[in-house]
């Protein structure tokens, strides 16, 4: 079917950064978008999170890229380290000729704050997009006028056409329409922040100027580290496994066990620890595939869809991908519900995959004893271009050809 002849009302439930880039995506369409966010401000919490080229290759297809690059870093290299020997296992040049030639978008690593400020500027700069705080979706209903939404604000309700249900891990419209209860905690919790690097010294501070991402791989444990915001901040994420853990108390994975779970790293590692920033704990959390992501005019998007853990760093990743599927899905059929049928049958398949090999990535870095010590061995053999394992993660699928 040919580009649609009126621009839709496309209705974005959450300003995160999945609810941003999907309303860019799909005004950049053509079309007429209302993003809500229920907070009264937009803002996004966290610390540092990898782009792969996939990612990349979204933020330049969303026109964007160049905004981020802006603050954003290009390691050299990613590097898994023995977090109990210190030793390196293996690494991976991101920037040499056999990165380039296989990839051709940068792998980056960026704070969350900046990723998310470069999608809001571009939504902001969009006269097709109008963004709305203090708005939380209380019930959505379908008809044959489309989708109405309703407000615990008590604001009047607004029509859309279609509703893109972006509103993250504990998505209000995906429990109203698929109704799969709560998300599965891992059981694994991760303290996070980033720091200036001016405060560190020693080998965090050559770490740092490295600019390499490092991976510190240990029992039931791991340390990510990798610097951001143009070399300005070091950003340091400490996950281990509770002990502790019970599903009705929020009194597990604290601070004393995080010291216990890293008190047989290298040096290095504890020397970072204190600097790991304490002021929250991020339990772990991710769900089962599901192939329930479009109800007729509705369709969910991002965490919303899909949340995952992180040991693949592909949670925003995939949201981006996410947003131009839906985009290009939309610029191709005139129909709501045809569209969001051709974006979901684009995405949920390799979104599935990724969710899934998320949690074997993690089982695999916090393998102990012998376990741990053969995959060190396999790994150690591998060279810096070893692509193979990890390029169908870095690679969208191709763009499908819409029937005539």
């Amino acid at each position: 079917m040919p580009v649609t002849p009126y621009p839709l009302h496309i209705a974005v439930v959450g300003g995160g950064i999945g609810g941003l880039a999907a309303a860019l995506a799909t005004a950049r369409a053509g079309h007429r978008v209302t993003l809500v966010e229920r907070a009264t401000r937009f803002g996004e919490i966290g610390a540092g999170l990898q782009l792969a080229p996939n990612a990349s290759l979204a933020l330049d297809e969303l026109g964007v890229l160049p905004a981020v690059r802006r603050t954003a870093v290009a390691p050299p290299r990613l590097v898994m380290m023995d977090a109990l020997t210190g030793d390196e296992v293996t690494a991976l040049d991101l920037r040499g000729a056999a990165y380039t030639e296989r990839f051709a978008h940068p792998y980056l690593v960026t704070h969350r704050t900046d990723l998310h400020a470069a999608l809001l500027a571009a939504c902001q700069e969009h006269p097709g997009v109008s963004l709305r705080t203090g708005h939380t979706v209380a019930e959505a209903e379908q008809d044959g006028d489309g989708v109405h939404l309703r407000f615990t604000e008590g604001h009047a309700m607004l029509t859309a056409d279609a509703v893109v249900a972006a509103d993250g891990l504990h998505s209000r419209l995906r429990q109203a329409l698929v109704g799969d209860g709560e998300p599965l905690c891992s059981r694994y919790v991760a303290f996070r922040g980033a720091l200036p690097t001016e405060r560190m010294s020693g080998r965090m501070s050559q770490h740092a100027a490295s600019e390499a991402v490092m991976v510190w791989a240990g029992p039931r444990m791991h340390l990510v580290q990798y610097p951001v915001r143009r070399g300005e901040l070091y950003n340091q994420v400490a996950v281990f496994e509770s002990d502790h853990y019970t599903p009705d108390s929020d009194h597990w994975g604290t601070e004393a066990e995080l010291e216990e779970r890293f008190n047989d790293a290298c040096e290095a590692v504890r020397d970072a620890l204190p600097l790991v920033s304490r002021d929250r704990r991020w339990p772990l959390y991710d769900r089962a595939p599901t192939d329930d992501w479009v109800h007729d005019r509705i369709a969910l998007l991002g965490d919303a869809a899909h949340p995952m853990l992180q040991y693949l760093a592909q949670g925003a990743c995939q949201a981006l991908e996410d947003a131009v599927a839906l985009g290009q899905a939309f610029s191709q059929y005139a129909d709501p519900a045809q569209a969001f049928t051709a974006y979901a049958d684009r995405r949920r398949d390799r979104a599935a995959r990724i969710q899934t090999n998320a949690r074997r990535f993690g089982e695999i870095c916090h393998l102990e004893g012998m376990g741990a010590t053969l995959r060190n061995m396999l790994l150690s053999s591998r060279g810096p271009e070893a692509f193979d394992d990890i390029s169908w993660v870095w690679t969208p699928a191709p763009t499908p050809v819409p029937a005539l």
